[in-house]
């Protein structure tokens, strides 16, 4: 490990699903010609994002109502997904150096296959009812108060790929939900219904209108395949400081510290807060009101109020970050709010790279991986990634 590196501290953020234009190979998912920054900026009026537009977003990726920055304070890169797939959790584990060939299964437009769903059905000796893609609030105004009267189960998915379980927390039981949720786990290993993360989604009321959901809820997430810079980071005693989805995407592995956030602007300010304490090591931010609430959703407007209100938080970090810190600004993927159906797309993602005591800015080579961000941040440290990730340094060219 280096005992001084070039940056004490680093921040990573990713912005969830901010694509900025398809992929070279986006005809394969169905997503030729999506955008979703630049389909967002066309469609918006008066787009503001000064902060971003300083570091040069608009230098990287042409921007309706956004002029290039004439002397853009950041360096830039365009970053294209190695990886199979276009999910959250590959686009993170890739980030951090592993390669992901089978991608994780989504079920959003059919729901999940009659064989899945009759052998969890025997598995937990209740009758499912659901089995589609719908938002946790709708599905129990629509089906909770069936679920309290038999006893069937609440099944459902969203675009992410999720297998989630309501269970009312009176009548139906946490512990129950929890062991029919472990079943679930066990029958989503197999390759053709793999998926990210089974949840349990506990709530309580008795009539329609009245459905709360509550914070006993629990993730079974997978933990990626291999160990990743986090890993490498946190046995090198550095700290490995998560926010948001962070700790659900890596199932809390190579972590030192989570915390949750309420939502991507509670999320800054956590951030904020965390720039204004002494660590070694990395903050890895996700923010993932963009894709959930208004990605998924195809609400352009929305998106683009998201945006404005993260930039604002933005310029307030930026006031915090010392001389030997760096800012590192991404996405796992695109969510074209224009696009056909609500699932994500297959995009190119920036790579936003600044720090005070940069000397120089500019455009860097486009790159054919996501993994420069961990290997970068490994290099920083002196700290070797671990055996089979991927990925190379940019450090030596941020100056």
């Amino acid at each position: 490990m280096n005992e001084h590196p070039k940056y004490n501290r680093i921040f990573t953020i990713v912005i969830d699903s901010l694509g900025i234009g398809a992929a070279a190979d986006a005809a394969a998912y169905g997503d030729a010609g999506t955008d979703t920054l630049g389909h967002i900026a066309q469609c918006t009026e008066d787009f503001k994002i000064p902060n971003l537009q300083k570091l040069g977003i608009a230098n990287l990726h042409s921007l309706h109502g956004v002029a290039p920055a004439e002397k853009p304070t950041g360096y830039y890169a365009r970053l294209h997904e190695a990886s199979t797939g276009k999910d959250t959790m590959t686009g993170h584990w890739e980030m951090m150096g592993l390669h992901i060939t089978k991608p994780f299964q989504t079920f959003t437009e059919t729901g999940f296959p009659k064989e899945l769903i009759d052998e969890l059905s025997a598995r937990t000796g209740r009758t499912i009812i659901g089995n589609k893609s719908a938002s946790g609030t709708e599905i129990l105004d629509e089906l909770a108060e069936e679920e309290i009267a038999t006893g069937h189960m609440i099944v459902y998915t969203s675009a992410d790929s999720v297998l989630q379980i309501c269970g009312n927390e009176e009548t139906f039981g946490l512990e129950e939900l929890y062991r029919c949720c472990e079943i679930a786990r066990e029958l989503t290993l197999r390759d053709e219904w793999k998926v990210g993360r089974v949840i349990a989604r506990p709530y309580t009321g008795k009539k329609k209108g009245e459905f709360v959901r509550t914070s006993n809820r629990h993730d079974y997430a997978l933990k990626p395949y291999g160990e990743t810079a986090l890993n490498a980071m946190k046995d090198a005693g550095l700290d490995v400081i998560s926010v948001g989805k962070i700790y659900d995407i890596f199932d809390g592995e190579g972590l030192t510290e989570s915390n949750k956030s309420k939502s991507s602007v509670h999320g800054m300010e956590q951030t904020i807060e965390i720039a204004k304490k002494t660590f070694r090591g990395l903050c890895f931010v996700n923010l993932v009101d963009f894709d959930a609430l208004w990605g998924h959703r195809r609400n352009v407007a929305g998106y683009a109020q998201e945006l404005e209100k993260f930039d604002v938080k933005l310029g307030e970090f930026l006031t915090c970050l010392k001389d030997d810190d760096l800012l590192l600004i991404t996405a796992d993927h695109g969510n074209d709010p224009t696009h056909t159906g609500t699932d994500h797309t297959r995009e190119n993602v920036p790579l936003i790279a600044y720090s005070p005591s940069f000397t120089g800015s500019g455009k860097l080579e486009d790159e054919s991986s996501f993994a420069v961000i961990g290997a970068t941040i490994a290099d920083n440290f002196g700290v070797p990634m671990p055996k089979g990730t991927i990925g190379h340094s940019l450090l030596a060219q941020l100056k």
